[in-house]
């Protein structure tokens, strides 16, 4: 196994740590879980720098590093919901999203095709970390509340327009099935 390959698999491996520290009852929980959280994120940055750079991109983290992603801004996002940082209506929206596109690309590898992430793709990704880092900060600050609103309608709107995007690009996807 390579060592991006092993990045995407430490990442995932990171996720049920975070939710531990996720819990109420866990001392300065909410600071360890904010660092677990951005190690895990920055192992997305590096894993895919390190298989481009080396040319060690592999079916395995072609499969695994999205869904990597996903596990991590989901799992981040159920428990921010849970203590009521992020409304229903946006966690909701991400993970539809992600069923979607998730479906796109099972249909597409049915047929041999590797659907690569776009541009809107990767900055989707970018925003829901960034405000699932914001959400976790969370300082009582007077105008704090509307940095996290607007971390939270941007990432929708990001999952938004990525969703389109992904839809239009791939619409070949969609003459296979009928």
């Amino acid at each position: 196994m390579n060592l991006p390959n092993k990045l995407t698999v430490f990442r995932v491996l990171l996720i049920p740590l975070f939710v531990l520290f996720m819990q109420p009852f866990m001392p300065y929980g909410d600071v360890i879980a904010l660092i677990i959280f951005i190690v895990a994120s920055l192992t997305d940055l590096f894993d895919g720098k390190i298989a481009r750079k080396y040319n060690l991109i592999t079916n395995f983290g072609k499969l695994m590093d999205p869904l990597a992603d996903k596990l991590l801004v989901c799992t981040a996002m159920l428990c921010l919901m849970d203590i009521d940082r992020l409304p229903a209506i946006a966690v909701i929206i991400i993970i539809a999203r992600e069923f979607i596109i998730s479906a796109v690309r099972l249909v597409a590898a049915s047929e041999n095709v590797v659907i690569a992430a776009s541009m809107w793709g990767k900055a989707k990704t970018v925003s829901q970390m960034t405000m699932v880092i914001i959400l976790l900060l969370h300082f009582d600050w007077p105008y704090y509340n509307y940095l996290e609103l607007l971390s939270i309608i941007v990432a929708t709107a990001l999952t938004v327009i990525s969703l389109v995007d992904y839809l239009i690009k791939n619409r070949f996807v969609f003459k296979e099935i009928s």
